[in-house]
């Protein structure tokens, strides 16, 4: 495994006249959490089964586990694992017959197969339901199983396309948790979501595509401190402390209801310091303060002109 897991330039994919990924370069550190996020359509699902050798690029260097996607797709497959939207259990077997399923196509596994089991079913807590069809377990154990599945020959780059859509939030946080622990292990993770929290929580670098291409790429610190917005958020006891308090931040915002003043900040501790100072400087205390940030739905919706819920 290279320091790179995933390296892509110039990415370009079209279904007849549709251009789809319109020339991507994405760089994907081993060991992360690399998220791409973008509306219904943006390309996210054509990005991963690209990358996945499920379907041919038109354009583009490709490298994944430090192999060329065009020359050496076996070894591609070998490195990767790949969870896609749906759960790609057989729910006709139980949920160790679905394990064992997958040992016995997966080469590798040899002898351990019984071995690998038991410890997949202990690591994500499905001991107990192993022997109960997979028709029977909930959307977050099908998910979990699904997931348990990919792991069998220990790939080291796991590409997670929308793993958590449908799961109610306790099975989400559950998803989450395994997805850390992957990381810890030193797994890549490549996932593609339609709920910014879960990128916000889970991703060390987020990628937004919108109509084919990268319209902004950083962590999501990064992504927020882009938009303008940020401000000091200042609450005080009495209209009187209110309006001191404006006619020293003559471009402050204020609020007469909630005897508030909203004075624009980076967000930083120097420009917190420097406004606390300006309150000292006149005689003025604030009752309290807060410093408010956009969060990753307003940069959704400055990026790509939707809002969260249409990317659902």
């Amino acid at each position: 495994m290279t320091s790179t897991a995933i390296a892509v330039t110039g990415l370009r994919k079209a279904f007849k006249d549709k251009v789809v990924l319109d020339g991507i370069d994405l760089d994907v550190p081993a060991g992360t959490v690399f998220s791409l996020l973008g509306p219904n359509g943006a390309g996210k699902t054509t990005t991963v089964n690209v990358l996945t050798t499920l379907m041919r690029a038109d354009a583009g260097t490709i490298r994944v586990a430090g192999h060329d996607l065009a020359t050496e797709a076996r070894a591609v497959r070998a490195a990767i694992g790949v969870t896609g939207q749906f759960a790609a259990v057989d729910e006709l077997l139980t949920g160790q017959e679905n394990l064992q399923l997958m040992v016995d196509l997966h080469r590798s596994a040899g002898g351990d197969g019984r071995r690998t089991v038991a410890g997949l079913l202990e690591r994500f807590d499905l001991t107990e339901s192993a022997n109960k069809p997979a028709s029977t377990y909930s959307g977050g154990m099908r998910r979990k199983l699904d997931l348990a599945m990919t792991l069998v020959g220990g790939p080291r780059i796991i590409f997670l396309d929308e793993p958590t859509t449908g799961l109610d939030p306790r099975s989400r946080r559950t998803m989450w948790s395994i997805v850390r622990d992957l990381v810890a292990d030193g797994v890549t993770i490549f996932l593609t979501t339609q709920y910014l929290e879960e990128a916000d929580q889970l991703a060390d670098q987020i990628a937004v595509l919108d109509q084919g291409r990268i319209v902004a790429q950083g962590t999501a610190d990064e992504l927020k401190r882009q938009l303008p917005g940020t401000h000091v958020r200042l609450r005080f006891t009495t209209a009187g402390e209110l309006d001191a308090a404006a006619r020293v931040f003559p471009g402050a915002t204020r609020d007469d209801d909630t005897l508030s003043l909203r004075v624009p900040s980076d967000g930083g501790t120097a420009s917190l310091r420097a406004v606390l100072d300006r309150l000292d400087e006149h005689a003025l205390s604030a009752e309290g303060f807060s410093v408010h940030t956009p969060d990753l739905d307003d940069v959704f919706l400055a990026l790509t002109g939707h809002t969260t819920e249409a990317a659902k």
